[in-house]
């Protein structure tokens, strides 16, 4: 509970994380936090038994706390190979692809926060849905008063979403109540719970032209970036709308653009954007059927308690049985 009682956001967690075996498990040390630290998560690091010290050859573990200075973390990193464990501060570390492809060695291991943000970016995806099928942005740019019935109900819709995530996963929970039928589109065809059905990525095309809402939250890498291009717009219906809360260089923004100009789907909703920021006089922002969030589905207010909570628990795997959460694949890129 938070100071005023109300429930906070959770991590959106595997059941049980699976310790690394013996032979990649880091060895244990002291741990930095940098760049900038600060008390929450510092305080999370000792909380979880470790020492705090400045950057030095003794240290094993990193907690990197910056999104924009990737390219100081690669020159740490290869002054400092003895390093065994690094976390890094989101759930998506494709501004961190480059220093995970030049420093995958055995012995260190990455961790992120996928998973941790899950909920308030879930609850900004179902609140971009609703807006869109409700016509919101319209509404809230009107200058008079419309008595034109608009507006249809997210009950019993078709609904895809790209990705198997925590934040898809968090997603198929709160849509639960509005009796949707939940089609997932991941890697793989194993089944994710509650979905209707889970079929691969290369069976999207196949999947987009009955959905009334798709919800991209994949992560980005060279394989799904523009993942919804030119054919899979076309292929959704008019009355379709695009929720994209994971990252702007999965949609095509060009063919995007001409897709709504044209018409041939409903609307769409971006808290991301290609590029990021968008600039300001780009076609979007005076595009009547597109909502435009900065970038904002969740906010240092959310992230930083449930960051500080991943922190202390990886400090523990670190230190302890090395049952790390959010465990980065470099080759995959997430």
């Amino acid at each position: 509970m938070s100071p005023s009682g109300a429930r906070r956001h959770r991590a959106v967690l595997p059941a049980e994380a699976t310790p690394l075996p013996i032979g990649r498990r880091p060895t244990p040390g002291l741990i930095a936090v940098l760049p900038n630290p600060q008390p929450l998560f510092t305080d999370a690091v000792t909380d979880a038994g470790g020492i705090l010290a400045p950057l030095s050859s003794d240290t094993r573990g990193l907690v990197w706390l910056s999104y924009s200075r990737s390219d100081e973390l690669g020159s740490i990193l290869a002054a400092h190979p003895q390093l065994g464990w690094v976390q890094l501060p989101w759930a998506g570390v494709d501004a961190f692809s480059g220093i995970l492809a030049a420093h995958d060695r055995p012995g260190l291991i990455w961790t992120s926060a996928k998973g941790a943000y899950a909920q308030p970016v879930a609850e900004h995806a179902l609140a971009l849905t609703l807006s869109l099928l409700r016509v919101l942005h319209t509404r809230a740019r009107a200058t008079t008063w419309d008595s034109v019935p608009a507006g249809r109900s997210l009950y019993g819709r078709n609904v895809v979403i790209i990705g198997a995530g925590g934040i898809a996963l968090e997603l198929i929970s709160l849509l639960a109540p509005f009796g949707v039928n939940v089609t997932v589109v991941r890697r793989s065809e194993e089944p994710v719970p509650s979905a209707a059905r889970t079929v691969s990525t290369g069976d999207l095309l196949k999947v987009l032209p009955d959905a009334d809402v798709i919800v991209v939250a994949a992560a980005l890498t060279e394989e799904t970036r523009h993942l919804i291009g030119e054919a899979e717009l076309a292929s959704m219906k008019a009355e379709a709308v695009l929720v994209n809360i994971a990252r702007g260089g999965l949609v095509d923004t060009a063919a995007l653009v001409q897709a709504l100009a044209g018409g041939s789907i409903a609307g769409a909703a971006l808290d991301v954007s290609d590029p990021e920021p968008l600039p300001d006089g780009h076609p979007l922002w005076s595009e009547p059927r597109c909502l435009i969030t900065p970038h904002m589905a969740d906010t240092p207010e959310m992230t930083a308690p449930l960051l500080a909570e991943r922190i202390r628990l990886n400090v523990r795997a670190f230190l302890e049985d090395s049952r790390f959460v959010g465990v980065i694949d470099p080759v995959r890129g997430y």
